[in-house]
């Protein structure tokens, strides 16, 4: 019986590996895209350090206010809530970006960086609220180890989000090339690193704090 062209080519079809990702595909962004998970990991290391000098001092409230005073479920549950849902609309660029969607990339990157902007706006309205309070950076060790700890994630949230605009420009400028790729994959390689972060903070500061 003969094969058709058609038939003899579906089994090659399948088994054709799926295309790498275009931010791979250039041996130079690939380097570069590795080198960035050299510096995630120099930032694990520091915030490592901050949370162990947290737990260490976080009893130590020389009479001052307490995290049982201080923290409100309300306010940090808004703020995990708007980080845990950019991280999601993070994904989504990287989505639109592998699928060759400009315009969807652009504004995926964009709420992203509004859903940032909105945490860092309800972290220094917290601290703000703490100061009134008179829970300020010097008033113990709490709240010194409290404030460079959080403090510490609120400045990379900001950096991130100064990044992510930068990013969305020469997207928009210059389109989706390998080079564009290799960047929106970055900053929300750095975003989804700072979520994670950000859920230790939840959990270990703010949480136990509150049971504490």
């Amino acid at each position: 019986m003969a094969v058709s062209p058609q038939t003899m080519n579906q089994p090659v079809r399948a088994r054709t590996a799926p295309a790498v990702p275009l931010e791979f595909q250039d041996p130079h962004q690939s380097v570069r895209i590795f080198g960035f998970w050299l510096f995630l990991a120099t930032d694990m290391l520091l915030f490592g350090c901050l949370f162990s000098m947290y737990l260490v001092v976080r009893t130590h409230t020389d009479g001052g206010p307490t995290a049982h005073d201080l923290f409100d479920m309300t306010g940090f549950g808004a703020e995990t809530l708007l980080l845990l849902t950019s991280s999601f609309t993070g994904g989504l660029a990287t989505l639109s970006m592998r699928e060759g969607r400009r315009r969807a990339l652009a504004a995926w990157l964009l709420v992203t960086a509004l859903l940032g902007m909105a945490f860092v706006g309800l972290e220094v309205r917290e601290f703000i609220d703490y100061a009134h309070m008179g829970a300020t950076w010097q008033r113990s060790a709490f709240l010194s180890a409290f404030f460079t700890l959080v403090g510490t994630h609120g400045s990379h949230v900001s950096l991130g989000i100064l990044w992510m605009l930068t990013t969305l420009y020469q997207v928009l400028r210059r389109g989706i090339n390998a080079v564009t790729a290799r960047k929106v994959f970055i900053v929300n390689l750095y975003w989804h690193f700072l979520d994670v972060v950000w859920v230790f903070i939840f959990t270990v500061v703010y949480l136990s704090g509150m049971v504490m």
